[in-house]
């Protein structure tokens, strides 16, 4: 059973950054395709960026194209999410997925695997 836990959440000004971590069991992000979505009150879940499993091509939404930044320690069996120049509309609930694609797929519901989330909230 693949578990996922992201941490490293938290209250932050615009402008500010932040690194978040998911810790997958098993040998879950050499084994997957994993990516980031997030999902602001009333709103659905979005993706945010991902990694294909078999490619590694990188993939991030335009929306956070150029702030944010996804990165792996496969040793530590860690991904991370590392968001910078955060603005107000970042604010959201963090999940790290992972599912058997073969490609980045940005639709939630194509991925198993979900953490339980992260909260990100930034101030103005």
């Amino acid at each position: 059973q693949v578990q996922l836990v992201e941490s490293g959440g938290g209250l932050v000004q615009a402008g500010g950054s932040l690194r978040l971590s998911c810790t997958g069991s098993q040998r879950t992000f050499s084994n997957y395709a994993w990516a980031w979505f997030r999902q602001a009150p009333g709103k659905e879940r979005e993706f945010v960026a991902g990694r294909a499993l078999s490619s590694g091509t990188l993939e991030y939404a335009d929306s956070v194209k150029g702030r944010f930044g996804i990165s792996r320690d496969y040793a530590e069996n860690m991904v991370y999410l590392q968001m910078n120049s955060l603005k107000p509309d970042d604010t959201a609930v963090y999940y790290c997925a992972a599912g058997i694609l073969g490609s980045v797929v940005r639709s939630p519901r194509a991925y198993r695997y979900w953490g339980q989330g992260t909260q990100v909230t930034v101030s103005s």
